[in-house]
């Protein structure tokens, strides 16, 4: 990556078009991305190749991946301060995927776990691409020499991969790759479904209600907050065997800044339905300057489209200069 600073380290984050962000992928995750771009240099990534191990609409999917990068920005990722593009636009990435596959053992994969999960779930379409997955996350990642990778406890296994393929490479070709370490993000708040409150929300929850999306305009978000699940009581206190409440309280603190004593103390002698409305207020307040940012870049489609081209740009200039002296080494004619 490049250095605009040379103590800052550099971080590289990939995400799925796979649709609008939760709440729950927000509060925990994405609004933390923002204030990273102060401390490394970071590029990020729509990985958009990672999404055709599973059939794609060709018109929702190009709608998806534009959607998608503009949610970035809304949620405060800077084009000026960091590297923002698109996977499939930086042909290095599947390029230097195909050779990383071929330094990539057939054992190593087959013990991936998500290629079982994933191969599970859509028995009907088990390709080769959803195999060697990992090696293309590893060229994601090698290309741009980064320091660091954010990991959730589902990628760890991607990670380590990784790094054994780059060990290896640098094993036989001598130094060319850097090992990447996992980076654990400042961890955000935990968010449950408003529905089944022990149940993580998630948007391919059957009740509509269950779960709130960034873009939700302030009714909707006012209304499923409203039907909420709390329990029999009436005290707004954060406890054992009240899961609801517990879970309203984090999202009206991670949204306002507030302790659970001082949210406990504002609504002291208050019932569940004032404090319902409270957090689903509090939460349209936070969310509306994303839904309208989102709204002001989608009708930019101009704007929009440099800045891809930009992050391309910037994505291949780096990345361009790895893959070069991987095929220098393994001997390839430039």
């Amino acid at each position: 990556m490049e250095m605009q600073n040379q103590k800052k380290k550099s971080i590289l984050s990939g995400i799925q078009p796979t649709g609008v962000f939760t709440l729950g992928n927000y509060l925990g995750a994405v609004k933390n991305w923002a204030p990273m771009q102060d401390e490394f240099d970071c590029a990020y990534m729509i990985a958009d190749l990672h999404a055709i191990t599973v059939r794609q609409d060709p018109k929702q999917f190009r709608e998806q991946i534009l959607s998608c990068y503009a949610l970035l920005l809304s949620c405060g990722i800077d084009p000026q301060k960091s590297i923002v593009f698109i996977q499939s636009q930086n042909p290095d990435h599947a390029q230097l995927g195909w050779v990383l596959d071929c330094y990539t053992q057939f054992g190593e994969l087959s013990r991936m776990t998500q290629f079982k999960d994933k191969s599970a779930k859509h028995p009907e379409n088990i390709n080769a691409g959803l195999f060697t997955y990992p090696s293309l996350m590893a060229a994601d990642i090698l290309l741009y020499q980064a320091d660091l990778v954010p990991v959730g406890a589902d990628q760890t296994q991607h990670l380590e991969i990784t790094r054994t393929i780059a060990g290896r490479f640098n094993g036989i070709y001598g130094n060319t790759f850097k090992l990447p370490e996992g980076y654990i993000p400042k961890a955000g708040a935990k968010i449950m479904s408003l529905a089944e409150p022990t149940k993580k929300m998630s948007k391919s929850d059957e009740n509509p209600n269950a779960c709130i999306l960034i873009l939700d305009d302030k009714d909707k978000v006012v209304k499923k907050f409203k039907r909420a699940v709390t329990d029999s009581e009436m005290e707004v206190r954060y406890g054992e065997g009240k899961d609801g409440i517990n879970n309203l309280m984090t999202i009206y603190s991670a949204v306002t800044g507030k302790t659970m004593d001082e949210i406990t103390s504002e609504f002291a002698g208050k019932g569940y339905g004032d404090f319902k409305s409270a957090v689903g207020e509090a939460v349209a307040d936070h969310l509306r300057p994303i839904r309208e940012e989102y709204a002001r870049l989608m009708a930019d489609k101009a704007y929009l489209e440099s800045c891809y081209r930009q992050g391309a740009e910037q994505a291949q200039r780096i990345s361009r200069r790895t893959l070069s002296k991987v095929m220098k080494k393994i001997g390839f004619i430039l």
